[in-house]
């Protein structure tokens, strides 16, 4: 697993989680779904809609959910992530920020292929990896993820953003593309630099995923120093 990872920028685990955590998981995630006044400044729609007037989210993003929901860091999930990542970048790894990310029934709107380094600021260390735990079956009909493998030099590419203030975007050859199918439990990492996507959900059941990024603790002190939380508005900030 730490071969591949290293090598072509993600990997994956046919299980992460068992099911009984899974449903635990669901229950906190289903909350703080329902819940948009808790939410509210830590929510937003990737698809860029303005979700007024009773509007379907689409691409549901609540950041940072372990902030309102401290039960989320008991989880084993949280816990075993970390073991992952320090197995795959060393022992100086730590949790720098969770977040949902839910795709409603039928909504079929892809979240558009990107690097998440082009949300983050430059750093001098660039070692991070984000674990994106399914929970729920995932497959290519509702949203499962695809990844490009990465090329050796690859840097951050340019990004656009969609309309208000919606996900960042870039052009991606898809020739190499590959789709990381998986059960409730199972998870993908992927490191900042890996372009990435899903397509849109077309089935009658929700997408439920949990994402957790780890990266060196001295970085994380560093972006908290320049203000960095990976709350607030979205934007290109590594060009």
């Amino acid at each position: 697993m730490k071969d591949k990872f290293l090598k072509e920028g993600f990997t994956h685990l046919d299980q992460l989680i068992s099911s009984d955590e899974v449903q635990n998981l669901r229950i906190i995630y289903d909350e703080l779904l329902s819940d948009k006044e808790r939410t509210a400044n830590l929510r937003s729609d990737l698809a860029g809609g303005q979700n007024q007037g009773g509007a379907v989210e689409k691409i549901t993003q609540i950041m940072r959910p372990s902030t309102l929901e401290l039960d989320l860091l008991q989880s084993t999930a949280y816990d075993s992530a970390l073991q992952c990542a320090i197995e795959l970048l060393g022992e100086d790894m730590e949790l720098d920020f969770d977040m949902l990310i839910n795709k409603a029934p039928f909504t079929d709107t892809p979240t558009p292929w990107h690097q998440d380094a082009a949300y983050w600021i430059k750093l001098p260390d660039k070692r991070s990896v984000s674990c994106w735990i399914a929970l729920d079956d995932v497959n290519e009909e509702n949203g499962c993820m695809w990844f490009v493998p990465k090329e050796e030099d690859i840097k951050v590419v340019p990004h656009q953003a969609l309309p208000n203030a919606g996900a960042l975007y870039c052009d991606t050859p898809l020739e190499k593309a590959i789709s990381v199918p998986l059960m409730a439990g199972g998870c993908t990492f992927h490191d900042g630099f890996t372009l990435h996507y899903s397509k849109g959900n077309i089935t009658s059941g929700q997408r439920r995923a949990l994402i957790l990024n780890f990266r060196p603790k001295k970085m994380i002190a560093l972006e908290r120093e320049q203000g960095v939380d990976h709350t607030g508005q979205r934007k290109v900030r590594q060009k």
